[in-house]
């Protein structure tokens, strides 16, 4: 437990060292919140779906703790390129300790960018319908940020350098954004869409939510707090299972 909490620790501070990291992590978020929020809102109100604002925000949260989520995993290259990670690894804790300490950081950061991007969107317009829910949308973020911190480990155990990593980042990150619904209403979308969003981990979470701020639901809290919570522990032992097979 004490490497766990070293590791946690660690990161934290990696992130507070990082200012610019902090500053350039809100421009999409805030790209997405205000451009499209704003921009198709009146269309959005024309269908009769009411505010785009109420309905995007939820997702532009889960977009911010999917990005910083996943690519907390290019720390994990650049500890391995300078030697970092082997000095880690040598110690006497468990790779399987070392890798939910990282986790737990990683996903620390990434709610916490979550919770920014919620203070933007309440300055924006965007309103909870019961206050009382809020930290149930705080465990779908916590969720949110722990099974896909664990993914980017495994895929980052996996490469050498940077540009693997960058490459196969960009081929999961936007289709699992775009494929959430977090933009879009998943109701009355093709078949084929529909099957899309029900296999993207990120849908549950965006749902999840979604339901908890606003009590627009499209699967259900209970199948989004069910799906998600199992997805985290796989990608956990998947996480691990990788992280233990580094070699250095």
């Amino acid at each position: 437990m004490n490497a766990i909490y070293i590791l946690w620790i660690r990161q934290l501070k990696r992130y507070v060292r990082s200012r610019a990291r902090v500053v350039g992590s809100l421009g999409q978020p805030l790209l997405f919140l205000l451009g499209l929020g704003f921009g198709l809102g009146p269309t959005f109100r024309r269908a009769g779906e009411g505010d785009y604002i109420q309905f995007l925000a939820p997702g532009v949260i889960g977009m911010t703790i999917l990005f910083t989520a996943i690519f907390s995993g290019i720390e994990l290259i650049w500890d391995r390129q300078f030697g970092f990670l082997k000095e880690t690894l040598v110690a006497p804790v468990s790779r399987t300790a070392i890798m939910f300490g990282r986790t737990l950081g990683g996903a620390t950061v990434a709610v916490f960018q979550g919770l920014i991007v919620l203070v933007i969107c309440l300055l924006a317009g965007f309103r909870v319908h019961d206050l009382r829910v809020i930290p149930v949308a705080f465990v779908f973020m916590i969720l949110i940020g722990i099974m896909f911190t664990a993914l980017g480990t495994a895929i980052a155990s996996t490469m050498a350098d940077f540009q693997g990593f960058q490459l196969v980042m960009n081929f999961l990150v936007m289709p699992i954004f775009f494929l959430s619904g977090a933009l879009f209403p998943l109701t009355n979308v093709p078949k084929v869409l529909g099957f899309l969003a029900a296999v993207d981990p990120l849908s549950y979470g965006v749902d999840g939510m979604r339901t908890s701020f606003i009590g627009i639901a499209h699967f259900g809290m209970a199948t989004d707090f069910a799906v998600l919570s199992i997805l985290t522990a796989v990608f956990l032992a998947i996480g691990s299972y990788m992280f233990s097979r580094i070699q250095l």
